[in-house]
């Protein structure tokens, strides 16, 4: 018998022009608590992009997308030490697991790089699932 367990995703908008809400989907940011999986795959179409935004560093979005990836694998935060951390009941001591890296990533911001709502569903292979999201909202 095949085992479900629960993921959520969010998609990775390019916004070129942040102040006319026009976005092209760069990648999909997978997290399987239960698989212990997060993981991220991203595809830049540079022509989409320029139709929103002539101008637009396409190398920076590719940087971007890079740094996402390193913050997903734990990379990015590897020169920072665990420590305590402020929060609205008091204070807690800060991890860096998979959960805590997908909460900043699925963090609303107002950058050339953005999250998209986050939506979930279960899945026996995060993998296979991270790949299918990327096909049907990116590519």
């Amino acid at each position: 018998m095949t085992s479900y367990q629960p993921y959520q995703y969010v998609t990775l908008r390019c916004v070129p022009r942040v102040e006319r809400e026009e976005f092209v989907n760069v990648g999909v940011v997978v997290h399987c608590p239960d698989a212990d999986f997060l993981g991220v795959r991203s595809s830049v179409d540079a022509d989409r992009i320029r139709a929103l935004d002539a101008e637009v560093d396409i190398a920076s979005i590719e940087a971007a997308l890079a740094a996402i990836e390193r913050v997903c694998s734990g990379e990015a935060h590897t020169d920072f030490g665990v420590g305590v951390r402020a929060t609205a009941y008091g204070s807690r001591e800060a991890r860096d697991d998979a959960s805590t890296r997908f909460g900043f990533l699925k963090a609303p911001r107002s950058t050339v790089l953005q999250p998209g709502p986050v939506h979930g569903g279960v899945t026996a292979d995060p993998a296979r699932t991270l790949e299918h999201l990327l096909e049907m909202l990116v590519l």
